[in-house]
C-alpha cells in the first residue's frame, strides 16, 4: 500500500470507531449499574436476615410492590410536582443568569445584586415554605414554583459570574488589540468562557428544584402532590407507599440531571472532548 493509499480513510474502519465508542460508553454504565445492584441486593437481604421491622426500613421488593399498586396516584403527582420543580428552575436559571450578566458587567450592579444573592441562598427553605404557602395560596403551584426559585438563583448566579470574570488576561488582551467593544468580548470570551460554569450549576439546580418542590408541598398542594403524598402516607404508617413517592421525586431529579447533561453534550461538545470540568 502506498504513502498516499495509507492516508485515505478506510470505509471500514468507521463502524470499528463507533462500536469502541458504544464499548466504551457501555464499559462506563458497569460501575454504577453493578453499585446499585450490590446496593439493591444487601437492602434487600440484609434487611430481613437481621429482621428489621417493615415501618421502620421496606425491603425494596416491598416498595416495588406499593410502587406498582399506587402508580395511578403517583403518576399524577410526578407530572404536577416535576412541573413545579421545572417552572422553577427555568425561572431561577434564568433570573440568575440575567444577575450574573449584570454583575460581571457592572459594579454598581455587582455592588447591590451580591448582597441579595447571599442573603436569599441564606433563608432556611424549610421556613420560608409555609411563608410562600401564605403570599400564594395553599393550592397555588406559584407556592413551590417560588422556593424553587430561590434554591436554583444562588448557584446559577455565582457560577455565572466565575465563568464571566475568571478569563484569561491573555485572551482580554488580544480582543483588545483587535479594537473589540464590550459586546463583543462577551460574545466571543466571556460566554464560551462561562458555559462550562453555567452547566455545573444546572447540574447542581436540577436536583435542588425538587428538592425544592417536594419540601414546598408539605405545606400545601393537592393530595397527589408528592410531598404531600408522601408526608401523609408517613404520617397513616403506610412506609413503603411513602418510599414508593420517594422514589418517583428521585426519578424526576434522575431525569432533570440527565437531561442537563445531554444538553450539556451538544452545546459544547468541546468542554467534554477535553476532559475538563468546572
Amino acid at each position: 500500500m502506498t504513502a498516499a493509499a495509507a492516508r485515505v480513510p478506510q470505509p471500514g474502519r468507521r463502524p470499528a470507531a463507533g462500536h469502541a465508542v458504544a464499548s466504551g460508553r457501555l464499559r462506563a454504565l458497569v460501575p454504577p449499574v453493578g453499585a446499585a445492584i450490590v446496593v439493591l441486593l444487601l437492602w434487600e437481604f440484609l434487611l430481613q436476615a437481621l429482621g428489621f421491622a417493615e415501618f421502620l426500613l421496606p425491603r425494596p421488593t416491598t416498595i416495588v410492590t406499593a410502587f406498582l399498586q399506587q402508580w395511578p396516584v403517583l403518576q399524577k403527582g410526578i407530572v404536577y410536582t416535576g412541573g413545579e420543580a421545572l417552572a422553577g428552575f427555568l425561572v431561577g436559571v434564568s433570573l440568575g443568569v440575567i444577575a450574573a450578566f449584570a454583575t460581571a458587567r457592572w459594579a454598581t450592579a455587582r455592588e447591590a445584586l451580591m448582597p441579595v444573592a447571599i442573603a436569599a441562598s441564606s433563608i432556611p427553605i424549610i421556613a420560608m415554605a409555609p411563608i410562600s404557602s401564605a403570599w400564594f395560596g395553599v393550592e397555588s403551584p406559584l407556592a413551590r414554583i417560588f422556593i424553587v426559585t430561590l434554591m436554583v438563583f444562588f448557584p446559577v448566579m455565582v457560577n455565572t459570574v466565575r465563568g464571566l470574570t475568571s478569563v484569561e488576561a491573555s485572551a482580554l488582551e488580544l480582543m483588545r488589540s483587535y479594537a473589540a467593544g464590550d459586546v463583543d468580548t462577551f460574545r466571543h470570551v466571556r460566554i464560551p468562557n462561562a458555559l462550562p460554569f453555567v452547566f455545573t450549576a444546572l447540574r447542581i439546580a436540577a436536583t435542588l428544584s425538587v428538592i425544592g418542590a417536594v419540601i414546598g408541598e408539605y405545606f400545601g398542594g393537592p393530595r397527589y402532590s408528592l410531598g404531600i403524598y408522601i408526608s401523609s402516607e408517613a404520617y397513616l404508617f403506610r412506609y413503603p407507599n411513602a418510599w414508593a413517592g420517594i422514589v418517583c421525586a428521585c426519578l424526576i431529579g434522575t431525569a432533570f440531571f440527565a437531561a442537563v447533561l445531554l444538553l450539556e453534550r451538544i452545546a459544547i461538545p468541546w468542554h467534554r472532548a477535553d476532559g475538563r470540568d468546572a
